[in-house]
């Protein structure tokens, strides 16, 4: 998977969820083939799309997208 693919589908699936979601919610839902976020990747989306990791759910970062 290329990062535009990544961030589109990440962007998109946020947008739809503006309760935002966790990493392993994203990564499930979106079916991605990671485990984990790729750290370079993750400050590239916070930099293009707006990407934000607040709040928390148990342990997890709530990922959330500003709206444009």
């Amino acid at each position: 998977m290329r990062y535009t693919e990544f961030r589109e589908r990440v962007q998109k699936q946020l947008r739809r969820k503006p309760m935002g979601s966790t990493w392993a919610e994203l990564r499930d839902d979106l079916d991605l083939p990671y485990d984990r976020p790729c750290p370079s990747w993750t400050k590239r989306l916070e930099q293009e799309i707006g990407l934000t990791r607040v709040s928390r759910r148990g342990r997890a970062l709530v990922w959330k997208v500003s709206v444009q």
